[in-house]
């Protein structure tokens, strides 16, 4: 695994060890870290048997989140590397709702407000654009950026479509045809891109320029139409593309 270790602030003025993952793009954290903070423990062996509490507590509801967390070695505080648990974003998420903490609470509320936020969007998908454009707002993108994002999406979404036609997987199917794609007009895979960008968890697309998104859109969009006439011959080279990777 290709690591890059940094630290991320998460609680006020508290650091927590993380270790990215370059092959499969994510942040692990240490859970000690993260539970020292929340129980305000000094005393990183007390907050090493609160977090063994805690999963054998989890252990008893059901869940399988503390089995599935893994070790990887993190600078401890006499300096050496020693093996500690990491979870990713996901299985902190859920850890910081097994314990009761005043600061765990700030999450506890924004976990139940994205969830409420989701449920809607599944009733009203409209909800999820307007969203998506009151944060590109927020984080200062131009109204004609948006207008380009927005359409990028649609853009993007009929060529899905296209390819759920012909039988493409999500996944590892679709990163493979989308590297093709974005190799064509940049000369970089998406992960190369990514890097070029210095981006780790961001969306591409929300870091490209106007004519960045253009050319991204032009290219999918020839894509989605050579797709359409040529059906058998695309579902052909879909096949042979994905078996040679």
């Amino acid at each position: 695994m290709s690591e890059k270790k940094d630290k991320i602030k998460l609680f006020e003025e508290k650091q927590v060890r993380t270790v990215w993952d370059e092959d499969a793009e994510k942040w692990w954290f240490s859970v000690v870290d993260v539970v020292a903070v929340l129980t305000e423990q000094i005393d990183y062996r007390k907050a090493t048997k609160y977090w063994n509490t805690t999963k054998t507590r989890l252990l008893e509801e059901g869940s399988q989140l503390s089995t599935n967390c893994r070790q990887l070695k993190m600078k401890a505080s006499d300096g050496k590397m020693r093996l500690t648990d990491v979870a990713d974003t996901e299985q902190i998420l859920r850890i910081i709702q097994s314990i009761p903490s005043k600061k765990a609470e700030p999450f506890k509320l924004w976990l139940a407000k994205v969830g409420s936020e989701r449920i809607d969007e599944t009733v009203d998908p409209e909800l999820s654009i307007d969203r998506a454009i009151q944060n590109y707002r927020r984080l200062g993108y131009s109204e004609r950026w948006i207008n380009q994002r927005i359409k990028s999406i649609e853009v993007r979404k009929s060529l899905t479509d296209e390819w759920d036609k012909a039988g493409v997987q999500q996944g590892k199917e679709y990163a493979v045809l989308t590297d093709l794609m974005t190799k064509t007009w940049s000369g970089m895979s998406t992960k190369e891109y990514k890097k070029f960008k210095d981006l780790k968890k961001e969306n591409l697309r929300d870091n490209m320029t106007n004519t960045e998104l253009v050319l991204n859109m032009l290219a999918e969009v020839a894509t989605t139409e050579i797709s359409i006439v040529e059906q058998p011959a695309i579902d052909l080279s879909i096949n042979i593309l994905i078996n040679l990777q």
